[in-house]
């Protein structure tokens, strides 16, 4: 593994001392000798760890944003692992053939390939499809089993070291493999997941799902291990060791969704990480009609209350800094009580200011005040952004039937979709103009905060709705 210095990453000093800093968000780490010479020399260039504690180092400024992590073609394992590809298909031959003759043109060596469809009780020819394509068949043991069981069943029929799980609605890169697989090189990885992008773009709801898909995680590389966060990795990209895979007893029988979300919390509650690379990509045809788009968002919305249950311990985390979020509840109550709330919002801002101005002082660490404002107006953004995002998501059918009733409260729930969609619009950047992207977005969360209510409902368990809130925006060390 190499790093170098994150591009927004400025190494400065002050007093004789060394800093990390970035600005979006606002984040400094104090540098002791060693870690100044490390920064030094990733400033410059790419740095490979000479140890496992400066390997260990490097990872924790990676997993803060202060490094990035990339690979050289020279980094690829001298002996690679065979691996064998699980696609459980029912009744969908010819995206299962389109599948197929992408997987023939991967840059892997084909001798250590081994392509094995799990027919699920297909109706249509599928397994002929399968065999044509000089894939083992394997019957998933019933009709209608789900993903998750005929996953199961390919890979017990596996033979590869590696497990690499792609679904028949999907094409891979030709580099899929060669791309991802150099990151189990690490032995405590046990899962690598990559890029998922949309194989169509013609109507709205494609251009929509190929940057707001669940799917697609991004253009940044991430890993897990532990914790009580929500990083997880999709199945339709998705590799695991496979060692890994049946110690943890694979994916659960049950779900018909949300299984990889469970499969890869409980490798990384084993100690296992998991990694997301933005490589190795593969191309999904995402449901492309309203209805198809709405219904599929409430399958995902109803294993909320599953997931709740079999990982109690996970929570999800909004950071809410107590005077930020004091300034945000007097702007927001401005347009009733009075402008007056303005000039005391602006003074509880400079307050706030002025409190993180004075910890960093302390600390001697070297921020400015202007940079320290703009950290902070961000922070609010934030805040806003997430508190919106929150309330549409989960409560936009409660707050559009309030607001049939209430004169005025149609202002709340509106404000925070368009300020939701409007930040999601501009980091994004679909193809699609604002106005579809916002009424696909509201169609999105209607039916995914749907989804949720109904799978909370019917396990009796409502917890997957409680945060955790956390007072700090800023780690600093």
């Amino acid at each position: 593994m190499n790093y170098r210095l994150a591009r927004h990453v400025e190494l400065v000093e002050r007093g004789g001392e060394h800093f990390l800093v970035t600005k979006a968000p606002l984040c400094v780490v104090r540098l002791n000798r060693a870690l100044m010479k490390l920064a030094r020399r990733a400033r410059e260039g790419a740095i490979s760890a000479a140890t496992p504690a400066e390997a260990a180092v490097l990872e924790q400024l990676a997993a803060k944003g202060f490094m990035e992590r990339f690979r050289h073609a020279s980094e690829e394992q001298s002996e690679l692992p065979a691996v064998s590809i699980v696609i459980p298909v029912k009744d969908r031959a010819e995206e299962l053939g389109r599948c197929l003759a992408s997987l023939a043109e991967l840059a892997y060596p084909r001798e250590l390939l081994q392509v094995i469809v799990v027919d699920d009780g297909s109706s249509d020819g599928s397994a002929a499809v399968a065999r044509g394509y000089g894939a083992q068949v394997v019957p998933s043991g019933g009709t209608g089993r789900g993903p998750a069981a005929a996953r199961n069943v390919g890979a017990s029929a596996a033979r590869g070291d590696i497990l690499a799980f792609i679904d028949s609605d999907c094409t891979a890169s030709k580099e899929w493999l060669a791309e991802l697989v150099p990151a189990f090189a690490d032995p405590r990885t046990a899962a690598v997941g990559g890029v998922v992008d949309g194989m169509c773009t013609d109507s709205a709801v494609d251009r929509y799902e190929a940057v707001m898909s669940s799917l697609s995680l991004g253009s940044r590389e991430r890993s897990g291990s532990g914790g009580d966060d929500t990083f997880y990795l999709p199945s339709c990209n998705l590799l695991v060791r496979r060692s890994a895979f049946r110690n943890a007893d694979g994916f659960d029988d049950a779900m018909h969704v949300g299984e990889d979300v469970d499969l890869t919390w409980r490798l990384r509650d084993e100690g296992w990480t998991i990694a997301y690379l933005p490589a190795g990509r593969v191309y999904h045809e995402h449901r492309s009609t309203i209805r198809s788009f709405m219904s599929r968002r409430f399958d995902y919305g109803t294993s909320e209350g599953m997931l709740q249950l079999l990982h109690p311990h996970r929570r999800k985390r909004m950071v809410v800094p107590p005077l930020l979020a004091l300034l945000l509840a007097l702007c927001a109550l401005a347009p009733f009580t009075g402008w007056w709330t303005l000039p005391a919002a602006a003074g509880i801002l400079a307050a706030d200011a002025t409190a993180v101005r004075f910890r960093l002082a302390r600390r001697n660490l070297p921020i400015g005040v202007g940079a320290l404002l703009c950290g902070r107006l961000r922070a609010l953004g934030s805040l806003v952004y997430y508190l919106c995002y929150h309330l549409v998501r989960y409560y936009s059918i409660p707050l559009v039937a309030v607001a049939l009733l209430v004169p005025h409260f149609w202002l709340l729930p509106l404000g925070a979709l368009l300020c939701a969609a409007k930040v999601d619009h501009a980091v994004k950047k679909p193809q699609l103009s604002f106005a579809p992207f916002a009424l696909i977005y509201f169609l999105e969360q209607v039916a995914y905060g749907a989804g949720a209510f109904w799978g909370c409902l019917s396990r009796r368990c409502f917890a997957s709705y409680r945060v955790v809130i956390l007072r700090q925006m800023e780690a600093t060390g």
